[in-house]
């Protein structure tokens, strides 16, 4: 672990706390190596949904009322 980790403490289910173990072992990593890998991914995941987001900013919306309409113009409902 670097000497700029955080200790913290985290309580978890059971039955994930038993996955995480097992897939540490079978991945020969820590559990928190696991855990800080399962963070980064979801913040990852995270930063793209914000940046999506950030470029569709300018598109036009379409209410649930024309989306319905839209659909039923088209033979869709």
């Amino acid at each position: 672990m670097s000497e700029l980790s955080k200790r913290s403490t985290i309580y978890f289910e059971t039955a994930i706390h038993q996955a995480l173990k097992i897939k540490a072992a079978t991945t020969q990593q820590s559990v928190s190596e696991v855990v800080n890998e399962a963070v980064r991914g979801a913040l990852r995941e995270d930063q793209e949904d914000l940046n999506a987001f950030t470029q569709r900013a300018d598109e036009p919306t379409l209410s649930y009322e024309e989306l319905l309409e839209d659909l039923k113009s088209h033979g869709k409902i």
